[in-house]
């Protein structure tokens, strides 16, 4: 429907009060719109305004205040509008909207009237796109003991070490699952519609994934278990070392500082001459506290989520294990690496704020 201006939209308005007027042939909103081709809206308009304000205000239209800017095109009230968006939301109110935006513009006077799709248009131009809240991993004040986990240092030196089969690097992470089950049954794909299945689904318990990855050598474990505690923990390290690794000198892991992962845990589970022999052949390097997404392991994980977990509807523990030995057994025949490119030089200098400021 074309936005008429000027006389094209007089001659409109004025088709319109003929076909409205009481007197004449009496037709309704929607009779009168559609012979006009203009929305019923316009109609809803014109007929109040020729009984309440008079035929030339109904014909004309009300001239607009000249006083009033349409929109905030430029100086202090786009910056004020701006600087409004960029702030909390009022209270009771989770996220800013480009009407909410509007409305408090208005009522804090930053200028007398103002439209959603003005306020659109205007943060739009200003790159201010997306949501108003973001959630992402704040970095600690200054302090050395912060900085020497956060720039280097140990892990990220671990992960640039060349291949070595005797000393190899391990990558470790953990992360619980949800399993669920299907309420109903699967439609197959046809021709035309792809695969369905119902959207409601049965919670059925939950189970804990440990990772165990080495990118150079294109190799990766997922197991699953109940749940992930210090005995369990120190379970998979030693099935790790008495088998893959039984015969390398030494294996260092990069892994993160939950409380599953203490210099004691092989004595929680291990007898203690075994676990003396383990202890002696592994080596730790954490990833700093709050930043544990720093390691290889989590792109694998991200990537397990995402193509496989995300796609399956499993409510048994057995078959669940099944799938994601399948899904690491096809990853290791391909050799799929991890391509990762964060150095010691550049972690110094995206967080150089982190680092303490040295007086000389």
């Amino acid at each position: 429907m074309a936005r008429l201006k000027g006389s094209s939209q007089r001659a409109r308005r004025a088709r319109i009060l003929l076909k409205v007027e009481a007197g004449g042939p009496g037709w309704t909103d929607r009779g009168a719109a559609d012979p006009f081709d203009c929305r019923v809206r316009t109609v809803e308009k014109v007929r109040p305004r020729r009984v309440l304000e008079g035929f030339e205000l109904a014909l004309n239209g009300r001239a607009r205040d000249p006083k009033v800017p349409r929109k905030p095109h430029d100086g202090q009230p786009e910056a004020q509008l701006i600087a409004l968006r960029l702030g909390p939301p009022p209270k009771g109110d989770v996220r800013w909207s480009p009407r909410l935006l509007a409305r408090q513009a208005v009522e804090l006077e930053i200028i007398p009237a103002l439209s959603r799709p003005t306020v659109a248009n205007t943060l739009r131009r200003n790159g201010i796109t997306g949501p108003s809240l973001q959630h992402w991993t704040l970095p600690a004040p200054q302090n050395g003991a912060f900085a020497a986990r956060r720039g280097r240092e140990d892990a990220l030196a671990a992960c640039a070490r060349p291949y070595d089969a005797e000393r190899p690097v391990i990558r470790t992470d953990g992360q619980p699952v949800q399993l669920v089950r299907e309420t109903r049954q699967r439609l197959p794909a046809t021709g035309q519609l792809p695969e369905r299945v119902d959207c409601q689904c049965e919670r059925a318990g939950t189970a804990a994934l440990s990772l165990f990855s080495e990118p150079l050598a294109g190799w990766r474990q997922v197991t699953a278990r109940q749940r992930r505690i210090q005995r369990d923990c120190a379970e998979e390290v030693a099935a790790l070392l008495e088998g893959r690794s039984a015969d390398c000198e030494r294996v260092t892991r990069v892994l993160d500082n939950l409380s599953t992962h203490p210099p004691g845990a092989f004595h929680e589970a291990i007898e203690p001459q075994r676990a003396r022999q383990l202890a002696q052949r592994i080596g730790c390097c954490f990833t700093p506290q709050h930043g544990s997404w720093l390691k290889a392991a989590e792109v694998e994980l991200s990537a397990l989520s995402r193509q496989r977990l995300g796609q399956l509807r499993i409510g048994e523990p057995a078959t669940f294990r099944s799938e994601i030995d399948a899904g690491s057994m096809d990853v290791n025949h391909r050799r799929r690496g991890v391509s990762w490119h964060l150095t010691i030089d550049d972690a110094r200098s995206k967080w150089q704020s982190a680092y303490p400021k040295l007086v000389t």
